[in-house]
């Protein structure tokens, strides 16, 4: 395989490289991100919700 054809075109990069980060990206956007979204969410959700188991909850006192 000559130089030229490893390279992507006019780019610089080697097709190996670009391959990776391409997978990289994937993996990020497909998997990681989506998960770490609804981790967080749903660790609020969880805060909020002990909150409440211990201090009660929202609105007036005795309503």
């Amino acid at each position: 395989m000559t130089e030229s054809t490893a390279l992507h075109r006019g780019s610089g990069v080697p097709a190996s490289a670009r391959r990776g980060e391409i997978l990289a990206f994937v993996i990020l956007a497909v998997l990681i991100w989506p998960v770490l979204a609804i981790a967080i969410v749903g660790g609020y959700g969880f805060c909020v919700w002990m909150f409440q188991v211990v201090f009660g909850p929202p609105g007036p006192p005795g309503a």
